[in-house]
């Protein structure tokens, strides 16, 4: 598990509070000039979105982004998974690689808990208390 997020994640999170403080369909070109990027990257912050079924994506002249849910019902664990793939839970802390069961690091415990910790903090914590 990596401590480190790239920028998309933050995008969709943001993405996510714009089109719920709107609470309307937004327009593509209106989302991205919210959000500070472009018309070309927007996709690449809203399409996992929508394919998790929170946000609606119209096309056409008069179409946009929409939430479909509420920020309640989103964990920011939930978030992070869906822009960053899967949480590792057997990746070693020193080299990044599955950790071998017989030939642990000396951090593998305390890493473990510190990694457990974390993931339930993220997974209590909703996209409304962000």
């Amino acid at each position: 598990m990596r401590l480190d997020l790239n920028r998309r994640t933050d995008l969709a999170l943001r993405a996510m509070q714009e089109l719920h403080a709107e609470s309307a369909r937004v327009g593509g070109p209106d989302l991205a000039d919210a959000l500070a990027t472009t018309r070309q990257y927007l996709p690449q912050i809203v399409n996992p979105l929508v394919k998790a079924r929170w946000v609606r994506s119209t096309p056409g002249p008069h179409g946009g982004y929409e939430l479909l849910v509420s920020l309640e019902e989103i964990s920011l664990l939930q978030l992070i998974e869906v822009m960053e793939g899967p949480t590792r839970n057997d990746t070693c802390v020193l080299n990044g690689e599955v950790c071998p069961g017989q030939e642990q690091c000396a951090l593998h415990g305390a890493w473990q808990h510190a990694r457990d910790v974390l993931l339930r903090e993220l997974d209590g914590m909703s996209l409304a208390e962000t």
